[in-house]
């Protein structure tokens, strides 16, 4: 029997309503945080692009959940459509190609376009021509192209590990996910590469996605400092540094020249008094603003908004902290890449979005949203914190005022991070991400003639004929078994995750509330920028 089109329209149209969302979202944010001065249509593009494939790749897990649940009915038996092993199967190989096809545009982002834009824009001169900047943009990509191949050769000939005894106990535990698996050279070096890619995902995670989930909720219950406040303040200060100012110059009023050293003191206090003087303009204008006197009437809003946001992220630590322990406890090793075949202790997360699969789509739209959520905490993060190298903070996310390369290198933590984000939700929801809302039958004998059966949740310890795996679980577990350092780098890079939540949230309560006009003014930027000068006429 064919796939019903009822089925292939109830799990892919959700996935073009988001497809949509997602390309307006993309659009709206680039060009929000793009410098309106200091902008290139090609970067500006390519940002778009390179964000909309990033928000997709995400938005596949729900699809791929909702079609491998909708292959049953509630009593675990399958639906007419899908008893035909062929037809589970052509539906899991496309699910399964549209992950390798996203994974593979992902690579070509991260090696090739976004380091070739990056440095086009970096070439840009007034006498340079554009296939100089071509030439030049391609000599710094052969480097990443070369680290590409590398990581496919790895990929490709480093034998994995080689299947144990059938007979074993912990062969029988993964052979499910394992069942019928064969794949080729060239799957293993793309497994390769997205892991290693994964696991640079997990460490940005760690470093801004863990910090949003603690700084965002509490950044709006918070809420912003009052502009008048803060101008007084800044008045106080400026006038402050006026006073000192004034002092050195009587001290040397006399004398034809200053010291050394107090010239030097007089400078930073110059520097420092068209800071604020900058600042105060700004907080003058926006006092006068009639939006940040409307956003008065929002705050109860932003308040409960931030709230709902605190409870998700603890829902979140607590989800996190369970599976952990959980497989600590159950899980199958390092050795496995701590492979939970079953879920003991009770997950949150995981037990209300399998109870809200009997309601399509409210399933959908929760995990959609708690994606949703990862992602904007992700922004929220990088925003606050910056693109960094190592101890240099190379780049400021900020409205209006963010370079082109900035953007390019936002894009690409982002592409980081919504890989690592994979692998979170695996850990946050092993039972719904694994299997959905499936069941399955069995049958026990009580005596000679007489049989019971019983619905029980799939697991991975159930035949491989009774139920489907997703097959985002299907790619994870099968490479930590081949690759089991992935698996074990994961778990206990959720561990330091789940710390650095903590940290975050002490960091977030003890800080400030965000100024009225939070990346408007640096010390970085131009004191005759256009902006400036709008403000003072």
């Amino acid at each position: 029997m064919a796939i019903p089109g009822s089925v292939i329209a109830a799990g892919w149209i959700p996935f073009v309503v988001v497809l949509v969302l997602t390309v307006l979202f993309s659009t709206f944010y680039v060009r929000y945080f793009m410098h309106k001065y200091d902008s290139e249509i090609a970067i500006t593009v390519t940002a778009i692009i390179a964000l909309t494939l990033t928000l997709l790749t995400s938005a596949l897990v729900p699809v791929d959940i909702f079609l491998v649940s909708y292959m049953k009915d509630s009593d675990g038996t399958f639906k007419d459509w899908a008893q035909n092993l062929t037809v589970r199967n052509d539906v899991e190989d496309s699910v399964l190609v549209t992950y390798y096809v996203f994974y593979g545009i992902v690579a070509f982002f991260l090696f090739l376009l976004l380091p070739f834009m990056y440095f086009f824009y970096e070439e840009k001169d007034e006498n340079s021509t554009f296939k100089a900047r071509c030439c030049a943009s391609l000599k710094y990509c052969i480097v990443c192209v070369i680290i590409a191949v590398v990581f496919l050769l790895i990929g490709a000939l480093v034998p994995g590990r080689s299947s144990p005894n059938a007979n074993s106990t912990e062969w029988q535990k993964i052979d499910f996910l394992l069942h019928d698996m064969n794949q080729t050279r060239l799957e293993d070096a793309l497994s390769f590469v997205i892991s290693i890619f994964t696991l640079v995902g997990m460490l940005l995670l760690i470093m801004y996605t863990a910090y949003g989930m603690s700084a965002m909720p509490m950044d709006l219950i918070k809420g912003q400092g009052s502009a008048k406040a803060e101008r007084l303040q800044t008045q106080k200060e400026r006038q402050q540094r006026q006073r000192q100012r004034q002092a050195i110059r009587q001290k040397y009023s006399s004398r034809s020249t200053m010291s050394s050293r107090a010239q030097r003191v007089d400078d930073i206090l110059a520097a420092e008094e068209s800071l604020i003087s900058r600042q105060e303009r700004h907080l003058q204008a926006a006092e006068r603003s009639w939006l940040n006197k409307c956003w008065v009437l929002l705050r109860p809003f932003e308040i409960v908004i931030g709230v709902v946001c605190f409870v998700v992220a603890l829902l979140v630590f607590l989800s996190l902290l369970l599976t952990n322990i959980d497989k600590a406890i159950h899980g199958m090793g390092y050795k496995s890449g701590y492979a939970l075949p079953k879920r003991h202790l009770p997950n949150p997360v995981d037990i209300a979005l399998v109870y809200c699969q009997k309601a399509f789509p409210l399933d959908y739209i929760l995990m959609v949203g708690i994606i949703a959520y990862f992602v904007l905490c992700s922004m929220s993060g990088i925003r606050n914190i910056g693109v960094w190298f190592l101890w240099i903070r190379m780049y400021k996310i900020r409205p209006r005022r963010t370079s082109p390369q900035g953007l390019l290198m936002f894009c690409m933590i982002l592409m980081f991070i919504v890989l690592g984000i994979n692998v979170i939700l695996y850990e946050l929801t092993p039972q719904y991400s694994s299997f959905g809302s499936q069941h399955y039958v069995t049958e026990s004998l009580i005596d000679a003639n007489v049989t019971t059966s019983d619905v029980k949740e799939c697991t991975m310890a159930t035949p491989p004929e009774a139920c489907t795996v997703t097959r985002m679980v299907y790619l994870l577990v099968t490479f930590f078994y081949d690759m089991w350092i992935f698996g074990a780098a994961y778990y206990y890079l959720t561990w330091l995750f789940l710390a650095v939540i903590l940290i975050g949230f002490i960091v977030a309560v003890v800080k400030r509330r965000r100024s009225a006009i939070r990346g408007e003014v640096d010390e970085d930027d131009f004191e005759e920028s256009d902006d400036e000068e709008l403000l003072r006429g």
